[in-house]
């Protein structure tokens, strides 16, 4: 059984940067692609980045070139490094590891962007 435990999230204002942190239970996490998630109010959950096995990188293009994702494998954690925020980036973060054709969810970290 996977588990992922966000943190990191808070209270920003526009223009600022925070650091998500991901950290999973999990053995061979280096063989998982990991994804962060958003969900605003009202809104559908949307894919924020992913970082694939290998490294590869994707975003949505609403966050290209202010947000940036991260690994660490030997500590078991993946990071999203977020600049520039807007007050849309305002949402619950969530981390999510996939394997094949499962999937697993962490229980989310609260972002809001506001002066």
């Amino acid at each position: 059984q996977v588990q992922l435990v966000e943190s990191g999230g808070g209270l920003v204002q526009p223009g600022g940067s925070l650091r998500l942190s991901c950290a999973a239970s999990v053995s061979a996490f280096s063989i998982y692609t990991m994804g962060w998630y958003r969900q605003a109010p009202g809104k559908q959950r949307e894919l924020v980045a992913r970082i694939t096995s290998g490294g590869s990188t994707n975003y949505a293009d609403s966050v290209t070139g202010r947000f940036t994702i991260s690994r660490d494998n030997a500590k078991k954690t993946v990071y999203l490094q977020m600049n520039s925020l807007k007050s849309e980036d305002t949402a619950v973060y969530y981390c999510k590891a996939d394997l094949a054709f499962r999937g697993y969810w962490g229980q989310g970290t609260q972002v809001t962007v506001s002066s």
